[in-house]
This record gives C-alpha cells, structure tokens and sequence, in this order.
C-alpha cells in the first residue's frame, strides 16, 4: 500500500507546461530573416559535419560489432567444450566408480550389480575425483542390512525349482478330452465311420 500511496503523490503534483521558445524569442526581439537565414545555415553545418563524422564512424563501429559476436560466438563454443569435458569426466567417474562398486560387492552379493542400482554412486567421488573405498564398503554393508534378501546364498547351490507334479500332463496316460491326439483319433473315427 505504501507504494500506491506514493503513485499517488506524484499523480497529484501539477505540471506546469513548458513555454515555447518561440515565444519568448518573439517577445523579447523583432524577427530578423537575415539573422535566421544565418542560424539556419550554422544548424544545417554543424548537422552535415555530424552526418560526415558519422558516416567515418558507421564501419569502425560495424567492425566492432562484428569483433565483439565474432569473440562472444568463440566464449560460447569454448563454454560448449567444457560443458561436454565436464559431462565425459562426470561419465568416466560414474563408470570408474559402478566398477568399484561391482568389484566389492562380488564378495557378497548375489547379483553385483544390484548394488550400484541402489546406491547414490556420486556420494563416493570427492571434489578431486577420488573413489572412496572405504565409503563404498560402508555403503554396501548399510545396503546388506536393509535389504538382506540381496545377499549370496548361505549354502552357494544354485536353486533349483521344485517340480510340482499337478502341473502339465501327468505322464501316466490319463488324458484328458482336450488333448490334441484324442480330439484328433476321434475325428478320424467319425470320419471313417461316416463312409
């Protein structure tokens, strides 16, 4: 509110119109053609000096112009080339440190590489880009408490399933009617029969 207040205050204040310099010119002396034909012609100089000034001035200040793009256009490729350096080295640290990662959990789990997929792998590269080992171990023991089930096996044999004898055909000739060879030696039998 105290803003508008201030609008306001300044909305209010009057304006005073300034007064035409012609006149006051005309007031104060008689028109003189000779006197004005001499200010025109000195206005009309100083005018055609500035357009010549200008006109040596326009190609320096367009080979300025063309300097400055020409150097702002070489910041932004050389700013374009870090940015990829950066993501390369961002790229070669996640991958040095998936590797470290995989190596140490070999030990313990099952699968190695659901270890990295579970982890925050930039929390183990310091501002130097080194690994943190012992930060990895730490991270893959935490991982192992919580999630348990992605340990190795206790017993190292590769599970096998359990065969389960109510599923596919039971092997011991009974079919039932929706087997393919009954419903086909019954439509042969119906064929044969109808002749």
């Amino acid at each position: 509110m105290p803003e508008n207040e201030e609008t306001e205050q300044v909305e209010t204040e009057p304006q005073e119109p300034a007064p035409a310099p012609e006149a006051e010119g005309s007031e104060e002396e008689p028109f003189d053609a000779e006197r004005a034909k001499k200010a025109i012609n000195k206005k009309n100089a100083e005018a055609k000096a500035l357009r010549d000034r200008l006109k040596e001035l326009e190609p320096l200040a367009r080979k300025a112009k063309e300097l400055e793009d020409a150097q702002k256009s070489e910041q932004e490729r050389l700013t374009e080339q870090l940015t990829a350096a950066e993501s390369r080295i961002k790229a070669v640290q996640q991958r040095a440190v998936q590797s470290e990662v995989r190596a140490l959990a070999s030990a313990e789990f099952a699968d190695p590489d659901d270890a990295h997929a579970f982890l925050d792998l930039d929390a183990f590269v310091d501002d130097d880009g080194e690994i943190d080992a012992a930060g990895i171990r730490e991270g893959l023991t935490d991982l192992l408490k919580r999630k348990p089930h992605l340990a190795k096996p206790i017993d190292n044999s590769p599970r096998r399933p359990a065969p389960d004898r109510t599923q596919g055909s039971s092997g011991n000739g009974n079919r039932s009617t929706s087997d393919p060879g009954t419903i086909f030696a019954g439509l042969m039998d119906q064929a044969l029969k109808g002749r």
